[in-house]
């Protein structure tokens, strides 16, 4: 009897303990490792502007940062299967050593995949063949050795083959995978469409059926405003590789990415209230329709932050009042769970007499962001300059934003803007004692895109 009675207590006191920490949130109970990370956790959206306080009187100028904040994958669920399609430039430049190490990251990025995955190659010089057509990456030895049997031909029909690629990729479209193009080439297109134009209207086109061209140019031969205008049309990655050594490398970050996609057909939409109008978007592509502003990012990879630059005019207020900046909308397709899914953020600004006020509340991040792509900018500026034949124009753009940098940096003891300062001031150098060399053309125009596009170096 005393054995029961003592039993009934033990079970009130169990049970008075379980709803104390049931009231406590639960937050001591043992969470399933797998339940850690689910497939249903969102991208966040962060907005900021780089002054919380504004001066008080007439219009202002301010910048908005919209930052879109992916989770990393899930650990306990199977990663989006990826359709990945390697376009391989064998013209006669190609060959020897260039030749067999883009073969190397060919397989290089096979070697990457799972039987989930598929995978095709193509190869072009005057003409465009399919080496592998597309299959499941299971076929390791089969596509190794067709790969290893690539030898070199005639011209560049650079067009020609990242269309076929995309045929290959479309063979698989709508099946929920990962599309993405690898093109590699160490020459100028001479065969079919040339122009920047061109491939970055094939560019526009592929973004729109959820496929990104990533472009690697090897040497100091090959064309980086046609690669650079194809990845910047569909939302791909961009690199210069001056030694073919560095091929598989580049190849296996590359494939970190594409096998992190947490987040695909990404939708921004910022909007701004009655008195705020947009002016320019800094850096990336995007569309501004009166006090709309809308961008599109094909993919987001997991712990990768992305953002965008948004200038604006403010109205004048006075001292105390209060201003809507903008709201942002997000949209975007979960690829572990197929759903939609959408995020959404807001920013605000306060006026102000007080000048402390105003200079305490710089948002030093957002300063810092929107000064180094103002830089990448004008790196652009300074090869469109070099191109005309204005050399000491385009040294005068790089030391002026150089200068920008340098101030910026000391105003706010910021390292980054710093060391930017001092690499941008050593290109102006370069360029003023040798001229715009192949070497440093590309390697302002790939620094400006990688800026642009938040691309981290691989």
């Amino acid at each position: 009897m005393e054995t029961t009675a003592n039993g009934k207590k033990i079970r009130r006191c169990v049970t008075a303990i379980l709803i104390l920490l049931g009231l406590c949130g639960g937050k001591y109970f043992m969470t399933p490792v797998a339940a850690a990370r689910t497939p249903d956790s969102s991208v966040a959206c962060h907005v900021e502007i780089d002054r919380n306080v504004l001066p008080e009187g007439g219009p202002q100028k301010a910048v908005i940062k919209v930052t879109l904040d992916p989770p990393p994958p899930p650990e306990r669920i199977e990663r989006p299967a990826v359709n990945l399609s390697i376009v391989l430039d064998r013209s006669g430049s190609m060959s020897g050593q260039k030749l067999e190490k883009a073969k190397d990251a060919a397989i290089e990025a096979l070697r990457h995949l799972g039987p989930q995955d598929i995978f095709s190659v193509v190869v072009y010089d005057h003409n465009v063949r399919t080496v592998v057509p597309a299959r499941s990456a299971r076929h390791v030895e089969w596509i190794e050795r067709r790969i290893r049997e690539i030898r070199c031909g005639g011209n560049t029909a650079l067009f020609g083959g990242v269309s076929q690629g995309a045929a290959e990729v479309r063979k698989n479209c709508g099946r929920g995978y990962v599309h993405r193009i690898i093109l590699l080439s160490d020459g100028i297109a001479n065969v079919g469409p040339s122009s920047p134009q061109d491939l970055g209207r094939l560019g526009a086109a592929l973004i729109k059926e959820g496929i990104s061209v990533t472009t690697v140019g090897v040497g100091t031969d090959y064309n980086e405003d046609l690669m650079t205008r194809l990845s910047q049309n569909s939302d791909g990655n961009s690199y210069f590789v001056e030694s073919s050594r560095d091929l598989p490398r580049i190849f296996a970050g590359e494939l970190g990415d594409v096998l992190n996609v947490v987040a695909k057909k990404v939708h921004v939409i910022v909007e701004c209230p009655d008195g705020v109008r947009p002016l320019t978007i800094i850096g990336r592509e995007g569309r501004i329709r009166g006090r709309t502003v809308e961008l599109y990012l094909n993919q987001l990879y997991g712990g990768q932050k992305k953002f965008a630059l948004i200038e604006v005019e403010v109205p004048g207020k006075k001292s105390g009042e209060e201003v809507h900046i903008a709201s942002v909308r997000v949209s975007y397709e979960n690829p572990f769970t197929q759903k939609n899914e959408t995020a959404s953020g807001r920013v605000s600004a306060r006026f102000s007499d007080d000048r402390e006020q105003v200079h305490k509340s710089v948002n030093v991040g957002v300063q810092r962001d929107y000064q180094l792509n103002l830089n990448a900018i004008a790196k652009d500026r300074a090869i469109s300059l070099s191109d005309k034949g204005k050399k000491d124009e385009a040294v005068t753009e790089l030391k002026k934003s150089a200068g920008q940098l340098r101030a910026l940096g000391r105003k706010y003891n910021d390292e980054k803007l710093l060391d930017e300062a001092e690499e941008v001031e050593l290109q102006a150098e370069k360029i003023e004692e040798k001229g715009m060399t192949p070497k440093y053309r590309k390697s302002l125009r790939t620094d400006s895109y990688q800026m642009k596009h938040q691309q981290l170096k691989k």
